[in-house]
């Protein structure tokens, strides 16, 4: 019984976290919805294609306040046994790439949630985000 239920919850978790990333996918979300303190949060919208096979790119937009201007950034993951390698720019300037890992949950009907710990090789962080959308 023990067995039978370990199996089924495994299977489980393989069915929700499995999803195989191809091309011709679109990603719609949040680049991270995680900023330095917990009154700070900002959301960058995104927008991602998948190019080929395990290959998707894309660019986000973000502003810090109505006053500031709008960043575009550009970024690309390399999706790799169920993880994906990440790397981000700051606009056209490769003086602030960030790279990192993370992992792409799709939870239901292609919703996504993809925690990834990236280091940003401008200020020198490591911070943990979190971004979420939808696949199609």
């Amino acid at each position: 019984m023990i067995r039978t239920l370990l199996l089924t919850m495994v299977l489980a978790f393989g069915l929700t976290t499995a999803n195989a990333q191809t091309q011709g996918d679109w990603y719609i979300g949040t680049g991270d919805i995680a900023n330095v303190a917990w009154t700070e949060w900002s959301v960058s919208p995104t927008v991602g294609y998948g190019v080929m096979d395990n290959l998707m790119v894309g660019c986000s937009v973000s502003q810090t306040d109505s006053t500031a201007d709008v960043d575009v950034n550009f970024h690309a993951r390399y999706f790799w046994k169920g993880f994906f390698g990440y790397l981000a720019t700051d606009g056209f300037s490769t003086d602030g790439m960030s790279l990192g890992a993370g992992k792409l949950f799709t939870l239901r009907n292609n919703i996504f949630v993809d925690p990834k710990l990236v280091y940003n090789t401008g200020e020198g962080t490591t911070n943990l985000t979190l971004g979420f959308g939808f696949r199609f």
